[in-house]
């Protein structure tokens, strides 16, 4: 019975090779005999992109959950000034509820847990903290600056951003 089973596997899939994919007829008379006939002149069935692999950063319930909840989103983790500081970036959708990522009032903190460390945002004697303060404005970009002396976090390290309530978990350092 199993063998039968497995014959009959065999000679359909066998069947399904030998018919190939749709669009591998034989060439047409007016594409003449060269084109179309090796392997490489075939265009391949699935076009890929040319552009670099890049992971999602989150999975798509937290990324709603950021839009909903904190109005923002394109969170992201960058290592800047050859790994001296952290740049974090978002883009507000929603002023009022991203509010609390500006307010002056909450500390931001940067944790790596696989290296153990909190790293905070530096303040410049003339500048002051750097990061972005000003109230939020719907479809800008903002930023701050976590210190990272001694480039104890690295590229591809998963780390979590908190501002106040505000829990960004599981963001990839690019």
């Amino acid at each position: 019975m199993i063998r039968s089973i497995f014959l009959a596997g065999v000679l359909f899939c066998g069947a399904a090779w030998a018919q190939g994919t749709p669009g591998s007829s034989a060439p047409n008379k007016a594409e003449g005999s060269a084109a179309g006939s090796s392997p490489a002149a075939r265009p391949s069935p699935v076009p890929r992109p040319n552009s670099r692999y890049r992971p999602d950063r989150f999975a798509g319930r937290a990324g709603s959950y950021y839009r909903l909840v904190w109005g923002v989103d394109s969170l992201g983790v960058k290592w800047a000034e050859s790994g001296e500081v952290l740049r974090f970036t978002y883009r507000v959708l929603d002023a009022s509820k991203a509010k609390a990522l500006n307010d002056k009032k909450n500390e931001p903190v940067l944790i790596d847990p696989q290296a153990g460390v909190k790293l905070v945002v530096p303040s410049m004697e003339n500048v002051g903290q750097l990061r972005q303060s000003a109230p939020p404005e719907e479809g800008k970009s903002y930023w701050m600056v976590f210190s990272n002396k001694g480039r104890l976090v690295k590229r591809g390290d998963h780390v979590n951003v908190v501002i106040g309530a505000f829990h960004a978990d599981g963001l990839v350092v690019d």
